[in-house]
This record gives structure tokens, sequence and C-alpha cells, in this order.
């Protein structure tokens, strides 16, 4: 096989590798080589090693030649690892084109696969060029073809390309991609989520948080026009309930998501995704969807029930903690652990009370309605948490006599202050024919 290589392929890698031997021994060598930053800029200084290893994987056969192929990868791949004169050499070659060409060959063969996605995968960060290079050469056909590998061989890939990115850093286009169609429009998420664990630790790990926070970013851009499959957002809700269980909410983070820790960021962008997944109408205009069943089984899954009890984990929002400190009443709440995350529950409320009778029933019945209505105010922590709390209060008014007559009563009994009522355009007034405080619409 090696004596049918041209010379003008060959030479340039035996000279790098200082070798005269086996081909396999050369690729190997250079494998090791192009590990550091010193030893791959060595390598791009000879310009005639990249061209090389493209040529190389064209004459190649596979499968006949898989073992080599595959070595040929790895040394393509970790070349344009941060090279840029690699990376840009490349797509000066056609890189893209013979790395589409080889997948073709081994679509089915997770390990070839892996290596070829990886190559990408370094060739298309920081550099929209290349990006886009890519993309004409994998758009849509072929990364489609990728996101059908629903086998485990298939997920494998995804998840072995995730761990080998710089995890927070890393934004591949087509990696989105396929999480959006194995994840969001498919129902590979609680089986790649599962790839991503950490068997000598249970707890979560970085790139558990950095899926989520992808299948979070794609849930929000696509909000009109998909629905997480029945499945995910079951599975989501139990991440959910498994980090408020590890957390001990004895710390916090003052950064928004992601903070850095796992447990944290999990907890926030399962969140998120609740958040987004309840958005829209009430339960019967969703049930002409698949999203209507997403949130009907969330709710009778014990949502509401347990975003309430989050919300009375917490200390009060930071205007009525002010207020509480000049009276000898003190909190005994909890810290948020992230900066948005009392902000994120109440929008999660929000959104399900949305023209949903049950909800708002539910959370008078759970006596959460004064807790509701002290989220109408300012927070350092939780940006837009006044208009959120609004948002809520208005829903869980919205066409509820029961409800209205709870908040009516307490505004009269001074149990609450809520001055706010008058932007959501109600007003309390004495009911002539009962005696009794109403909430009306304000006219005024």
């Amino acid at each position: 096989m090696e004596a049918s290589i041209p010379e003008q392929v060959i030479q340039p890698l035996l000279l790098a590798s200082d070798s005269s031997h086996s081909l396999d021994e050369c690729l190997q060598f250079l494998i090791e080589a192009s590990k550091t930053d010193s030893g791959r800029s060595d390598l791009a200084s000879k310009a005639d090693i990249l061209p090389s290893i493209l040529a190389l994987l064209q004459l190649l056969p596979y499968p006949s030649s898989r073992h080599h192929l595959n070595l040929s990868l790895k040394v393509l791949r970790n070349l344009c690892a941060g090279e840029t004169r690699n990376q840009e050499a490349f797509v000066d070659h056609n890189g893209s084109l013979v790395i589409s060409e080889l997948l073709d060959s081994a679509i089915g063969d997770a390990e070839t696969v892996r290596f070829g996605l990886q190559v990408l995968a370094n060739v298309v960060v920081m550099g929209e060029n290349r990006q886009r290079d890519v993309w004409l050469r994998f758009f849509p056909e072929r990364f489609l073809a990728i996101a059908k590998l629903s086998s485990d061989d298939g997920l494998n890939i995804i998840a072995e390309t995730m761990r080998a990115g710089e995890i927070g850093s890393v934004e591949y286009y087509w990696l989105k991609l396929l999480v959006s169609r194995l994840c969001v429009e498919g129902d590979c998420f609680p089986g790649l989520f599962s790839k991503l664990a950490n068997h000598k630790d249970s707890t979560f790990t970085s790139e558990h948080a950095f899926l989520l926070s992808m299948v979070s970013d794609i849930v929000n851009e696509r909000l009109k026009e998909v629905s997480i499959p029945k499945d995910t957002a079951h599975f989501v809700l139990g991440l959910l309930s498994q980090s408020v269980q590890v957390f001990d909410f004895a710390s916090a983070e003052t950064s928004e998501l992601p903070t850095g820790s796992a447990v944290i960021d999990v907890m926030g962008y399962s969140l998120v995704v609740i958040r987004d997944a309840c958005a829209g109408g009430s339960i019967e205009e969703l049930k002409n969807d698949s999203g209507g069943g997403n949130v009907d089984m969330l709710l009778s899954s014990g949502l509401i029930e347990l975003l309430l009890d989050l919300l009375r984990k917490l200390e009060p929002p930071t205007t009525i903690k002010k207020a509480l400190k000049q009276s000898p009443t003190s909190s005994s709440g909890k810290p948020c652990p992230y900066r948005g995350f009392r902000r994120d529950i109440v929008a999660a409320i929000g959104n399900c009370s949305y023209r949903r009778k049950e909800v708002q029933d539910e959370i008078r019945e759970r006596d959460g309605l004064f807790l509701m209505l002290q989220q109408c105010v300012t927070d350092d922590e939780n940006p837009f948490l006044r208009e959120w709390g609004l948002w809520c209060v208005r829903n869980l008014l919205e066409g509820n006599e029961e409800n209205q007559k709870v908040v009516a009563e307490l505004e009269m009994q001074g149990s609450v202050d809520v001055p706010q009522l008058r932007e959501i355009g109600l007003r309390v007034e004495i009911d002539p024919l009962t005696s009794r405080p109403k909430l009306v619409n304000d006219t005024t």
C-alpha cells in the first residue's frame, strides 16, 4: 500500500517525522508532535505537511485502509487545534470536500466519523470564513445524515465531539444543528445527557451544563416553531428537581448563567427550558399542537408545587428585605443561586398561569397569591423581576373571581400594598351589594 502512495505525498511526512520507516510510525510521530502548541506551530511552518495529509486521505481507500485513515484524521485534528495557519491551509486545499467525501463512505463508522467531526470542530473555531466553508459543504444533507444516527454510536459521536471541544467557548453551528435535530425535534436528549455523565461521580458535569445551555438557546430561538418532546420535557423537570436536591442553597453566584458551577447551571438552564416550554396560550389553544401536551404533563407532574417551594425557600427581594431590616423580623431565606433565578421562577409561573384556570386555582389553594404579589418589586439580583411579577399577577387574576377576591381582601386588610395593580388596569373598591372588597377595572 505504501509503495502505491506518490513520493510527493509521502516524502514530506517522512521528513517531518525524521522517519524512513513505515507510514504507521510516521503518522504516530506526527500525532504526538502536533499535540503541543510549539509542535503545531513547527509543523505549520512546513507548508506541505497539511496538504500531504489531505492528499493521503484521498488516496487511501476505505474501509481497507481504515486504520491509516483514522491516524491521518488524528494528525489533521491536532494540526488544526488553535493553529490559524493550518486552519487556513485546510480551507485553501479543499479540506471540507476531502472530509465530506470520506464521511460519506464511513457514515456508519462511529470512530471514523467522530475523528472527522473533530477535525471540522477545530477548523471552524473563531473564523467566519472557515465556518462558511464547512457549512457550504455539509449543510444540510450531510449534517442531517449525521443527525439521523440515532443509535448508541450516533450519540457517542456527539458526546465525544462535545468533550473534545473547549466547553463554554465552542459554539459550532453544526453541533447546534445536530443538537436541535436530536434533542429538540427528536427524542435523544435523555440518551445524550446520560452519555455525558461522569460514571465515577454521580453529580452533574460541565458537559451536562453545556448541552442544556445549547438546548435552552434553541428552544428560546425557535419558541414559535418547535415544541420539545414530552419525554424530554419530563426529563428536564427531573433534572430541575434533582439539582435542587443536590444544591444546598447556602452559597450563591453573583453572575448570570453560565456561572461555571455545573449543578447551578444545570438547575438554571433546566428552569429556563421549562419556562420557555410553558410559554404560549391557554391549554385549550395549545392542545391543537404538541406544546399543550407538554404543559399539561409538566403541571400534572408537580411543577407548580416545585416552583412555589423554590420561591418560598429564597430570601425576600431586596426591596422587601430592606423594609424587613427596619423591623424586628428577619429573614432566614436562602440567596438566589445565580443572578436572575427568582425572575426565571416567576416567569415560569406566569407562563403556566396564562389563561389556565387550574393553575390559577392551584396557586390560590397552595396559599401562593400573597407570595406572588411580593414579586412585583425591583430586586438587585433579579433584573426585570418587577415586570415578570406584574405579568404573573395579571395572569393569576384574569377571569378568576376567587383570586381577585383574595387579593382585594389582602389589600383592604393592609396585608399587602400593591400600587402596581393600577399598572395592570385594576383597583380595589367595596362591592355595594356584599360590602366586601373586590378588584375592578381601573378606568381612571
